[in-house]
């Protein structure tokens, strides 16, 4: 019973952070990378851990390392037993970590800037990038399409592994969405209109709505990237922005004989209910519709990563 509650101290009173700063030398936190949700510790060139969870739990963006404060000990010391990583847990109980006076200091700064500016601040994806190696290996994104992607410049490295997805309105960067292993979501301070991926030539005839940026890159792999497509997502949601831009590319498609947009969003109620706004737009545009329907409760990704035995 005593060893119980030794254990559940540890797990309520020591923080990865901590641990991380003081068990060995050298690893110093990336304040510009950082949130408070996401600690970006670096090391030597190649060595990255973010810590997540409120100081309980952390992963390596390059590996597949992760867990909570006990894998931790053993992860930066690979000879130490159990018992001797409870040795090392009792100097740290309640010791706390440096962090929050360094994101203090960086509030007010940075995210206050324009999302254009904050895009054109990251690198392009690469392989073996935490980013490309996130999409390719967690969302089983193929090579040409990562490759196909980067060179249209709609998606580049963001932070903690994660990958930066564009919106553009006029050319300009209007809205980036994020998506990695840990995180979910979008840049503040932007507005969203449409992310585009594929070819916008005089081939065009067809037009295919997701509600996700990697949605829309799984489709296109599932349908060889065909020229005469352009893939679009929505971000989830139909806000202003998002419907403007949908009725200018529809009026577009008007004057192509033939064309047609096709509705692929999730098989689930929500994903049902943007299919019926589509299929509404199309119809005040004089664009034949049709619904592409995944699985019942799967999205195109899902479909992607079946097909590829995962």
């Amino acid at each position: 019973m005593a060893d119980d509650v030794e254990l559940q101290l540890f797990r309520s009173s020591v923080n990865c952070a901590a641990v991380l700063e003081g068990m060995v030398g050298g690893w110093r936190l990336d304040v510009r990378e950082s949130t408070r949700r996401a600690l970006k510790y670096r090391r030597a060139k190649g060595e990255i851990l973010i810590i997540t969870h409120d100081g309980r739990g952390w992963w390596d963006p390059l590996s597949q390392a992760k867990g909570d404060i006990f894998d931790l000990v053993q992860y930066l010391d690979r000879g130490l037993n159990f018992g001797q990583v409870r040795q090392v847990l009792r100097r740290f109980v309640g010791v706390a970590p440096t962090y929050p006076t360094a994101l203090r200091a960086k509030q007010g700064r940075g995210h206050n800037r324009p999302v254009e500016e904050r895009w054109a601040k990251r690198s392009r994806l690469h392989p073996g990038s935490p980013a490309w190696a996130y999409l390719a290996g967690a969302r089983c994104l193929p090579t040409d399409i990562l490759t196909a992607a980067t060179a249209q410049d709609v998606v580049r490295e963001g932070y903690y592994g994660s990958a930066w997805f564009a919106h553009r309105a006029d050319g300009t960067v209007s809205h980036v969405e994020v998506r990695g292993p840990d995180c979910k979501g979008s840049l503040a301070g932007g507005h969203k209109t449409l992310f585009l991926f594929g070819q916008a030539s005089e081939d065009l005839r067809r037009v295919v709505v997701t509600e996700g940026p990697i949605d829309a890159l799984s489709l296109a792999a599932l349908d060889g990237s065909r020229p005469d497509t352009l893939y679009v997502a929505t971000g989830g949601g139909m806000g202003p922005g998002t419907v403007g831009a949908l009725r200018a590319m529809l009026t577009r498609l008007a004057t192509i004989r033939d064309a047609i947009i096709a509705s692929a969003t999730d098989a689930n109620a929500a994903g049902d209910r943007y299919a019926e706004r589509h299929a509404e737009l199309a119809a005040d545009a004089g664009v034949c519709f049709e619904r592409l329907r995944p699985p019942e409760g799967l999205d195109f990704n899902n479909v992607l990563k079946q097909g590829r035995g995962t």
